[in-house]
């Protein structure tokens, strides 16, 4: 069959989707309208899930609550030790190691950032925990007992989350960083202790025009992903 075959406008829709989306590192101040959140939910809840478990539950903030969670997590990081509900890589060797590599070398030169800079390194991780300004988080946690395949549901869930997000015209950044301090976002959030922290989302407006939201991530070719068995 040839490849334009099987090319259709909804495809195209989710092709085009796919390929312009990009983890956001800077956004405006400008909030983004509850219906416009809540349309952004709606189209994430549509996710797949295990036996249709759905579990994902999300605590999102706008407003003030935005400002008093992000400055609670900066004091409280300051002299926390990270406690993940889930455990983080072991390790990173071979082409994860290289794909992570360059990714971490394109943020560091979008900002200016030389190799060997360890405050400068020091002070974008710190970033995260500043939310990149965003005007909104979203916290996605899963139920206990589902273990991995709830946090699994909940992974597809965040990736349609960012979708979505792209497909409104918002940026989003997925964050694994706040999930290192999970207690304490059970905590501020007054989520039930059977809940596990998956992973943080960041969102709101893009600033486009700041340099660390020019640069753009590769993809690996089929060959790397795939084998084919066809006899």
């Amino acid at each position: 069959m040839n490849p334009t075959d099987v090319r259709t406008d909804e495809y195209e829709a989710l092709h085009r989707i796919l390929e312009q989306r990009w983890t956001c590192r800077q956004f405006t101040a400008d909030p983004v309208a509850r219906e416009t959140i809540e349309a952004l939910l709606r189209l994430a809840g549509r996710t797949p899930s295990w036996c249709n478990t759905q579990p994902w539950q999300v605590a999102v903030t706008e407003g003030a609550g935005t400002d008093r969670f992000r400055k609670a997590l900066l004091e409280h990081v300051a002299g926390a030790i990270p406690e993940p509900d889930f455990p983080f890589p072991s390790a990173y060797t071979g082409v994860y190691r290289d794909r992570r590599r360059e990714c971490g070398l394109q943020l560091y030169d979008s900002v200016g950032i030389a190799k060997g800079d360890n405050a400068g390194t020091m002070r974008q991780a710190v970033r995260n925990f500043e939310l990149f300004d965003a005007p909104h988080v979203a916290i996605v946690t899963s139920e206990a007992d589902l273990g991995v395949y709830g946090a699994v549901d909940c992974g597809l869930y965040i990736g349609n989350f960012l979708l979505a997000a792209q497909s409104l015209g918002l940026g989003a950044a997925p964050q694994a960083a706040l999930a290192s301090y999970s207690p304490f976002l059970r905590a501020h959030f007054d989520i039930p202790d059977h809940r596990r922290v998956v992973a943080a989302i960041s969102f709101g407006h893009p600033d486009t025009d700041h340099p660390v939201n020019r640069f753009r991530t590769t993809r690996a070719d089929l060959d790397h992903v795939v084998a084919w068995h066809s006899d």
